[in-house]
C-alpha cells in the first residue's frame, strides 16, 4: 500500500466519537470526524490549487471527497480525492488515482479517442452530405463501442473481495446501462482504494469547492450526498447494501 496516500489528522481526535458504522453516502448527516477531515483537507487544496494555476474562487469548482479510515495498526487516517479529473490537467500524487488504468489494453481509450477525434475532424473539413452522414454513423459506432470497452474495464471490489464491472454491477439496476463517467465520482474511488488496502471506512462525504454552478446546485463549501444516478448501484455493491446504509451512524467513545 501507498501509505503517502493516507492522511494524518493534525487536529486533536483523542476526545471525538468515532462512528462504528460508516454514514449513509446519500444522507445529509457528516460526522464530527469527518467535518475534521475535511477541513484538514480544504486547507490541503488551497495550497496545493497554487501549483494547478485554477483560481476556484473565479473558475468553477469541483466536486472533492474524503473518506476516513482506520489502519491495521488501530490508528486513524483519512483518503481525499476528487471527483472526474483535476482541471487544466493538473495532477496530485496525494489524491486517489481513477479506478481506471488507462494503460489497459495497449492504451485503448487513447487511441479510441484519437480516432474519435480524426473522425471529428472529417466531419468538419467534407462537403459532401453522404459522406458526413456515413462518418457520423460511423462515429457514433466507433463510440458507443469504446464506451462498453471501458466500462468493461472498471472493475470494482465489494467487502467480500468480490469484483465486477461496471456493467455488471448496473445490469440488475433500476438505472440499465451505466452512465457516462460512472465511476469516476469522489465516494467509488476512495472505496475502492479503502477496501483493496484493508483500511476500514468510518466516514464518508463529498464537497464543492470553487466558484458556484450557475444553477446553484451546487455552492462552495457544502457537503453534498452521493449522486444517484451515476454512484448508487456502485456504493451499494461495493458495500454490500448492509447496515452501513443506516440513516445515522451509531458512534462510539475513542478508547
Amino acid at each position: 500500500m501507498n501509505k503517502q496516500l493516507v492522511f494524518n489528522f493534525k487536529s486533536d481526535i483523542s476526545k471525538i466519537n468515532i462512528p462504528s458504522n460508516l454514514n449513509n453516502p446519500f444522507g445529509v448527516y457528516v460526522p464530527e470526524i469527518a467535518r475534521i477531515a475535511t477541513k484538514e483537507f480544504q486547507e490541503f487544496i488551497a495550497l496545493e490549487s497554487q501549483k494547478w494555476k485554477y483560481d476556484f474562487r473565479i473558475q468553477k469548482g469541483k466536486m472533492f471527497g474524503i473518506l476516513v479510515v482506520q489502519k491495521e495498526d488501530n490508528a486513524y487516517g483519512y483518503l481525499g480525492t476528487v471527483s472526474g479529473k483535476l482541471p487544466e490537467n493538473a495532477t496530485c500524487n496525494k489524491f486517489i488515482p481513477s479506478i481506471f488504468d488507462d494503460s489497459v489494453g495497449d492504451f485503448f481509450i487513447n487511441k479510441g479517442m484519437t480516432e474519435l477525434t480524426e473522425i471529428s475532424r472529417q466531419i468538419k473539413n467534407t462537403n459532401n452530405p453522404s459522406e458526413i452522414v456515413f462518418l457520423k454513423e460511423k462515429r457514433k459506432r466507433k463510440s458507443i463501442a469504446l464506451q462498453q470497452r471501458l466500462f468493461e474495464n472498471y472493475h470494482f471490489l465489494n467487502l467480500s473481495g468480490k469484483k465486477k464491472n461496471l456493467l455488471e454491477i448496473f445490469k440488475h439496476s433500476p438505472h440499465g446501462n451505466p452512465p457516462s463517467a460512472a465511476g469516476e465520482c469522489a465516494a467509488p474511488k476512495l472505496l475502492q482504494h479503502a477496501i483493496r488496502h484493508r483500511l476500514k471506512p468510518i466516514a464518508l462525504t463529498e464537497f464543492w469547492w470553487g466558484n458556484p454552478i450557475k444553477n446553484k446546485e451546487r455552492e462552495h463549501n457544502v457537503f453534498y450526498p452521493a449522486c444517484k444516478n451515476k454512484c448508487r448501484p456502485i456504493l451499494e455493491y461495493m458495500l454490500e447494501n448492509t447496515e452501513l446504509f443506516n440513516s445515522r451512524a451509531q458512534v462510539k467513545k475513542k478508547n
